[in-house]
């Protein structure tokens, strides 16, 4: 999915968008497009996973996906390309269905350990996908590059129908079908927290957004800026492939919610840093350390919602979850924008931080409340 991002204001721009502020502008649109209807739809499908199955989810998501990213491929206007951008969003969802999936039919005591598996590929596959992206255009052309996306898609959909084991919904109890997700909870609270803590990661991740280039162009000589901009982007990512399963994994043995805390703390204290680099390396490695504590929190977040949430409302719940990391997505470049723009490009590492850092406060004291009634995520998966 992120296979289009280095030629799409390319492929804006062949579909008849001239002006270079328009071309900006369209991109913007049809990239954002995707996020939007998919912060919307989460949670629908999730509650769809808990009645009808998470597999046929994850086979509609597929299934529906190669149809649109092909269709993207023939498009004429640019129009036709923001509504196929919709749809993607609004028929996609394969990453946070497949979370759904791993969530609720692995065992509390391995859960960590298995999302954290499942996001380092998720990962793995947001970084090779631009690298893809930039060198197959010019092999075989834009248009034909969208098919060959639709295409592996297509064998996406063929594994999962014929690869992943049919799911059964779990049975609620009695009174307990007709709840939505959140009167089910008996304790709401794990799980709110649960929201804010995604929304906070992806806002660390892509506060930088905005001003990365003007800010590396600042450390390195001129014709080294994109590639050294790439290199911080992607540093993050890659730090977080590397210690997912690792965290996911140490957090089933003292505790989810704990190894959240830690997390949080660590990428306030890193982020910090960061404001006063004066060559691109040390940007580099510092982004790939705090990647490293950030790879820990989505398998967490996944996880204590999944002991918090009744087995009959758990796909809801985590839909909510992947709506509200939507949110930190846009929210990230918007916050990194505004506190670059009007305080300097310092500012804006000292400001995430901040946010950072009250993000760990919170969930410590949360987590002492919750710990006091017993509740989910506290304790290591084994002993609850």
């Amino acid at each position: 999915m992120t296979l289009l991002l280095p030629f799409l204001p390319l492929y804006v721009e062949q579909l008849g968008v001239h002006e270079p502020a328009a071309i900006v502008q369209w991109s913007g649109i049809a990239y954002g497009a995707t996020f939007f209807t998919a912060a919307l739809t989460a949670p629908l499908w999730g509650r769809l996973a808990d009645r009808y199955g998470r597999k046929l989810m994850l086979i509609r998501a597929s299934l529906g996906m190669t149809i649109v990213m092909s269709l993207m491929g023939i498009a004429h206007d640019v129009w036709q390309l923001v509504a196929l951008r919709l749809a993607v969003g609004l028929l996609g969802g394969y990453a946070s269905g497949s979370t759904v999936l791993v969530a609720t039919q692995t065992p509390k005591a391995r859960c960590g350990w298995a999302l954290g598996l499942l996001s380092s590929g998720i990962m793995a596959g947001n970084i090779a996908g631009p690298l893809i992206g930039g060198w197959l255009p010019s092999l075989i052309g834009i248009r034909a590059t969208f098919q060959v996306a639709g295409a592996a898609i297509g064998l996406t959909f063929l594994a999962t129908v014929f690869l992943i084991k049919r799911d059964r919904p779990a049975a609620a109890g009695r009174g307990a079908a007709d709840k939505p997700g959140w009167a089910a909870l008996p304790d709401r609270r794990p799980v709110a927290a649960m929201l804010v803590t995604g929304a906070l990661l992806m806002l660390a991740n892509m506060s930088i957004e905005p001003i990365i280039t003007v800010y590396v162009a600042q450390l390195v000589p001129a014709h080294q800026v994109t590639l050294v901009a790439g290199l911080v982007m992607s540093g993050a990512a890659l730090g977080s492939i590397l210690s997912a399963s690792r965290l996911g994994r140490l957090a089933d043995r003292i505790g989810h919610w704990n190894v959240i805390v830690g997390c949080l703390a660590a990428s306030a204290v890193l982020l910090i840093p960061q404001a006063f680099v004066t060559a691109g390396w040390q940007l580099i490695a510092l982004r790939f350390a705090m990647g490293i504590a950030l790879g820990g929190l989505l398998p967490c977040v996944a996880s204590v919602i999944r002991h918090a949430a009744p087995p009959s409302v758990a796909g809801t719940l985590l839909g909510y979850s992947t709506s509200s990391q939507y949110a930190g997505q846009v929210l990230g470049p918007l916050a990194g924008g505004y506190f670059g723009g009007h305080y300097g490009m310092r500012s804006t590492f000292f400001g995430t931080a901040a946010i950072m850092a009250l993000g760990a406060l919170g969930n410590a004291m949360m987590r002492a409340r919750v710990a006091r009634s017993g509740g989910a995520g506290t304790r290591p998966a084994a002993a609850e």
